[in-house]
């Protein structure tokens, strides 16, 4: 195998349209067989959506050469589906990142050579504007450029359908297909920019689309109250989420809204977080400061897509504690369904729709209003794929959606998790407890106290390298061979395979889990505890989710660190 990665490194190395800089790169490589083998021995995977991966010189690596490969396999999808397809053409936005909008721009070059449209942002913009653009322009596809909240060092290509939401999946092996057809990768052709803006196949997208976006924002608004009493801070950690939450907050009525000056422009390098992650506490560090200083009661933090909200919210004496995706999910739900109910606007038929690995209390809140509670895979597509599917039989009315990994949508306009949606409503939901003479804090008490205290954890293992992959593949299969019998002295009533689609009862009976194929298990306990073991479907991770329910907090506390020290345990000896 070597030999094989040592020949592709040295055709990079000698082909005469590799750009100088990426030569450079691998000139210093010469002689580090490893770092060459990690950079050459496989093509940067495209996964369910995209694809995602360090940048750098390499066919295992982010750079003009791989996304002219990406951009060339999702061209000649779009040209199966004919003319009307190509007209229809394709709506681009882009990331903070190092080289997003270089990227950008190359996608539409190679797509122009096809003669599809491309309308490309003219500036950093928002994942979910880019799923509302697709649907305002009735594109036949889209792309954004980002890699969401990892290290700076990462960028990533993910892509859309017609929908908005992210791309299905015959549509994304088409693309997988074509991609793997193209034999001499530096003969992509791609058209000038000039050229493309000239005859009609480039549309850089300004403040029309922003105004659109905004626009339907506002009908988030359910209910009237004080809104200029509340003291906010935000931070958009140097991304995409500035221009719109910051309009949006304002087009709502909120003047004390302060920014984190410090991380309010864009900033590739990332420079004041280590991990620009607003489910860390660190990327909120400068928020938790300014928030301090003017006695904020909401600090609202959007990672650098602007997909993922992070909230802290001040507590009774000082100080402020940053809320899980779980609690944030459960409040922003129970917030749109009370002012629902509260205007009459709650239907019959409204359903909440969430992931396998979040947290059960939202079943529980939208049992409360009558509202049915729908899993699906983890990954927002799934969510949106529901969404289309209830639109069009109309069984379902859609009313909120939500991951644990800080991703919540309202209204559907957008067809993915949508920060700035979820910002407008906390903002909301402060104000309107505030008027009332509580807060945040005080309503997750609350909602602790009529349906359970629930508690949720996350562990993960992470196996870099070409072996990561065999190893987190072997660790499910030991589990699936040997599941356990029990968890923390607790029997595992049922367990749920979502490779096989089958339910097994510890009594021996099945039935169908009613999910896509998945290569997930999930692990039932008769407490109605729960353990779910899943791959990453973007980092070189296994990630091990527990959630527990009790009759108090401390309770919770113990049951669920007892959980997760056990599934660690076992799985520690798997590798």
């Amino acid at each position: 195998m070597m030999m094989d990665v040592m020949e592709r490194y040295e055709q990079w190395w000698k082909e005469e349209r590799l750009s100088e800089g990426l030569r450079e790169e691998l000139t210093a490589l010469s002689g580090d067989e490893k770092e060459i083998a990690e950079r050459f021995y496989q093509w940067l995977e495209f996964g369910t959506a995209g694809m995602r991966g360090l940048l750098g010189a390499g066919t295992n690596r982010m750079n003009v050469h791989t996304i002219r490969r990406v951009a060339e396999g999702l061209a000649r999808m779009v040209k199966e589906h004919g003319k009307e397809a190509m007209q229809r053409g394709v709506a681009i936005a882009y990331d903070t990142r190092y080289q997003s909008q270089e990227f950008a721009i190359e996608t539409a070059r190679v797509l122009g050579a096809h003669g599809i449209r491309s309308f490309v942002f003219s500036e950093a913009r928002p994942t979910p504007e880019l799923s509302f653009a697709i649907r305002e322009l009735n594109t036949f596809s889209g792309v954004v450029i980002t890699a969401s909240h990892n290290p700076k060092e990462y960028n990533g290509f993910k892509v859309y359908g017609e929908d908005g939401g992210q791309l299905a999946p015959e549509k994304v092996s088409a693309i997988v297909h074509h991609m793997e057809e193209i034999e001499d990768l530096f003969s992509i052709q791609a058209v000038e920019e000039d050229e493309l803006k000239a005859d009609g196949l480039l549309t850089m997208l300004a403040e029309e689309m922003d105004e659109a976006y905004q626009t339907q924002l506002k009908t988030l608004k359910l209910g009237e109250f004080p809104r200029d009493e509340v003291s906010i801070v935000y931070t958009p950690i140097h991304g995409t989420g500035n221009i719109p939450v910051q309009q949006a907050l304002r087009n709502f009525g909120y003047t004390h809204v302060e920014i984190v000056k410090e991380q309010e422009q864009p900033d590739p390098a990332f420079s004041t977080v280590e991990y620009p992650n607003p489910e860390e506490e660190d990327a909120l560090r400068l928020a938790i400061r300014l928030g301090a200083k003017v006695d904020a009661d909401l600090l609202l933090a959007t990672d650098p897509d602007a997909d993922r909200l992070g909230v802290a919210i001040a507590m009774p004496t000082s100080g402020y504690d940053l809320l899980t995706g779980n609690q944030l999910g459960a409040l922003l739900l129970n917030y749109v369904l009370e002012q629902r109910k509260l205007a009459g606007t709650l239907p019959k038929n409204g359903v909440m729709l969430k992931s396998i690995v979040t947290s059960e209390m939202g079943r529980a809140i939208a049992s409360e209003y009558g509202v049915e509670t729908v899993d699906t895979l983890t990954g927002f597509k799934y969510i949106s794929e529901k969404i289309e599917e209830y639109n069009n039989s109309g069984d379902y009315e859609f009313l909120f959606g939500y991951e644990e990994s800080y991703g919540y949508l309202i209204a559907d306009f957008v067809r993915d998790k949508d920060a700035v949606q979820a910002a407008l409503i906390a903002a909301e939901a402060t104000a309107y407890y505030k008027s009332k003479g509580s807060s945040l804090h005080a309503e997750l008490l609350k909602l602790y106290k009529k349906v359970g205290y629930y508690r949720e954890s996350m562990k993960s293992i992470t196996i870099p390298g070409k072996e990561g992959a065999e190893t987190i593949a072997q660790i499910l299969a030991e589990l699936r061979a040997n599941p356990p019998a029990e968890l923390a002295g607790i029997r595992v009533a049922h367990i749920e395979d979502y490779q096989t689609g089958i339910i097994r009862s510890n009594e021996g009976s099945e039935q169908p889990t009613g999910l896509p194929t998945s290569n997930v298990l999930k692990f039932r306990l008769e407490d109605g505890s729960w353990c779910c073991v899943r791959p990453s479907g973007t980092e070189p991770k296994c990630k091990f989710y527990i959630g527990v329910k009790a009759e108090s907090g401390m309770a919770a506390v113990n049951k669920c660190e007892a959980l997760e020290s056990d599934i660690m345990g076992i799985v520690k000896k798997l590798y």
